[in-house]
């Protein structure tokens, strides 16, 4: 493995991935949630990472960017990682509209205007 640290830290993640994994969790929580008496609401979800930015070591030149922990951004130093911060605003891929979390159906206008009861 040698004494580069680049190559070392087996604990980053693409930054790709953990949206993913953001995503996978959304996913995760709406199957749960299938069914039941009380839906949430999904609203805009705020991330903030500390990346290093490096240049894709299987040769196709692109670059990544890898989330670092804070112990590892510690150790590299602050010109080496910079923050990143985003929002995401996720949407239900089939109707456009946002995301309920316990929605096992596409929403409708049937209840417009009951006051939800």
């Amino acid at each position: 493995m040698g004494n580069d640290s680049r190559h070392s830290h087996l604990d980053d993640i693409e930054l790709a991935d953990a949206v993913q994994a953001v995503r996978d969790g959304l996913i995760s929580a709406a199957a749960r949630g299938a069914g039941q008496e009380v839906v949430f609401d999904v609203g805009e979800i705020a991330m903030e990472f500390t990346v290093e930015i490096r240049k894709d070591a299987k040769g196709s030149g692109g670059v990544k960017a890898w989330v670092v922990s804070a112990d590892a951004e510690a150790s590299r130093g602050s010109t080496r990682t910079h923050t990143v911060s985003f929002t995401l605003t996720p949407k239900d891929a089939r109707t456009g509209g946002g995301l309920r979390v316990g929605n096992q159906r596409p929403g409708g206008v049937s209840r417009f205007g009951t006051g939800g009861q």
